[in-house]
């Protein structure tokens, strides 16, 4: 697929900052020495990605605004769009070894998302879209599940860790949900668990207390995937509420009836 001229600065950032953490990630494994040591390293390769992200991005695009995970939010002389960036998602696990993690874009124009990109490195595996033109896993056009029966389906979600004050409505979404499903995943990197779905991977997807740059990207692939993309509370902006609610266009309304409950 030939993209728009933004989709491909999207994509060559996306690939730079990947080949950046993917040589980072080769050293991380060996780094099973102290949780602070670890740690140091990884918060050292996720500037650094952004680092390469924020060169790329706002290197071909100078005007636009900027909002990502370590450097926050800058304005641009161009209002209407900014970069939405999350250099590692999953860092957790990167933390950990797991080759589970990715690189998130997203463009924003006039408060709606028009292009994602999601690049899961260690796989090589870079999801995209842009407003009409589908959505895409490297040559590859994707689509969402045909699957209709939630006994038949498999979901994803994030968990609370840390003592997080969500952790009894995720159990109770967890009562409600599994006896009702074929599975439940939780792989840890939200921009992933929303590629799946664009995939047909995961027939859906849900979390709580997320940020503007997890889910960013996210939300443009899985609609250009035939997917329905909602806030907890439907009459929320997805982009604003830090809930989600994602599915295929058949099992959504029985899935977002169960978590909603």
């Amino acid at each position: 697929m030939i993209g728009s001229a933004n989709l491909n600065v999207m994509i060559k950032a996306a690939r730079a900052a990947g080949r950046s953490l993917v040589k980072d990630f080769r050293e991380v494994e060996n780094l099973q020495v102290s949780m602070k040591g670890a740690g140091d390293f990884v918060s050292r390769a996720d500037i650094a990605a952004e680092k390469i992200l924020k060169e790329e991005l706002r290197g071909a695009r100078p005007t636009y605004g900027w909002l990502a995970e370590e450097g926050g939010e800058e304005a641009g002389e161009d209002p209407t769009r900014r970069w939405i960036v999350d250099p590692l998602d999953g860092t957790t696990n990167f933390l950990h070894g797991l080759p589970h993690w990715a690189v998130s874009i997203a463009l924003e124009h006039k408060g709606k998302i028009v292009a994602g990109v999601v690049y899961d490195a260690a796989k090589d595996e870079m999801y995209f879209a842009e407003k009409g033109a589908g959505a895409w896993m490297n040559d590859t056009r994707i689509r969402v599940s045909g699957r209709n029966r939630m006994i038949e389906s498999i979901f994803a979600t994030g968990l609370p860790f840390g003592g997080r004050s969500d952790l009894p409505e995720t159990i109770q979404d967890l009562a409600q949900i599994m006896p009702a499903c074929a599975g439940v995943r939780r792989w840890g990197s939200a921009a992933l668990d929303m590629a799946y779905v664009a995939a047909g991977r995961y027939e859906g997807y849900w979390e709580r207390r997320l940020n503007a740059w997890d889910i960013a990207a996210g939300i443009i692939i899985i609609k250009e995937a035939g997917g329905f993309v909602q806030a907890m509370d439907p009459e929320d902006k997805v982009i604003d509420s830090g809930t989600v609610l994602c599915g295929n266009e058949v099992i959504f309304d029985n899935f977002a009836k169960v978590i909603r409950r």
